[in-house]
């Protein structure tokens, strides 16, 4: 990287995320678009102010020999977002991009299999966790920000944050769930977090600033998932179905 293209590169990097930040895009997104520039700077040796189609086709084209097609969408968008709003400049190349159009039903679990995924995770943070997702419909995200404030007891209802969509919305509390939510509080007594960090263990629990870690959760539900012997492709995002009684 030259130092000039270094230089220029590293000014507008920051205002690519000062951008970001100011547009109001979820954290994920940021990280997302931010990531495609830094990866197409190294592509290019942070000469990418005037990158020709030619160069773009190249770029994708390697890019997707390597990653999945989710993937080098959010690289497209990221580049795209950059050159709108750093660089001020129209993009050009609208379709250079075209991901394969299909749909894929996600692979639910059952009632049965559920009972199953929950009853051998030995960890009752994870257990207590991989219940309150299934019978409240939630995905990870939605999951581990719950705080004891989202809880309604008395309306029997959730207050979930920022969903998909940067949207509120309020789901039903079951009796069961709400038991559960309680009895597992008793314990870590958290006085925010539903699902505070395990981090120094149940003493150090009740003045966790931080939820479970999301690697963690989704480790754990990969490990019960082949303990259980079960081939579907399970995520706590496979949850989102109805209540299950158990």
């Amino acid at each position: 990287m030259s130092v000039s293209c270094k230089e220029q590169f590293e000014r507008h990097y920051e205002a690519h995320l000062k951008h970001l930040r100011l547009k109001g895009l979820q954290p994920k997104t940021i990280e997302a678009y931010a990531r495609a520039v830094r990866t197409v700077g190294a592509y290019f040796d942070g000469c990418i102010e005037d990158l020709s189609e030619q160069q773009l086709l190249d770029y994708f084209t390697d890019r997707l020999a390597t990653h999945s097609w989710s993937a080098v969408k959010l690289d497209l968008y990221g580049l795209k977002f950059y050159y709108a709003h750093v660089l001020r400049k129209p993009w050009t190349s609208v379709d250079l991009v075209k991901p394969p159009k299909g749909q894929r039903l996600p692979d639910i679990v059952t009632v049965e299999e559920t009972r199953r995924l929950i009853e051998a995770t030995r960890m009752l943070s994870y257990r207590v966790f991989f219940f309150t997702l299934y019978s409240l419909g939630l995905r990870l995200g939605e999951g581990l920000a719950l705080t004891v404030a989202d809880i309604d007891a008395a309306r029997r209802r959730v207050h979930i944050r920022a969903g998909k969509g940067n949207k509120d919305r309020f789901v039903p509390l079951p009796a069961t769930t709400l038991e559960v939510l309680r009895r597992f509080w008793r314990l870590h007594r958290n006085p925010v977090l539903l699902f505070p960090n395990r981090a120094g263990g149940l003493a150090a629990a009740a003045a966790a600033s931080t939820p479970l870690d999301r690697g963690g959760v989704q480790l754990a539900l990969r490990k019960v998932v082949a303990a259980c012997g079960l081939k579907k492709r399970s995520r706590p995002t496979v949850f989102a179905t109805a209540m299950p009684h158990i």
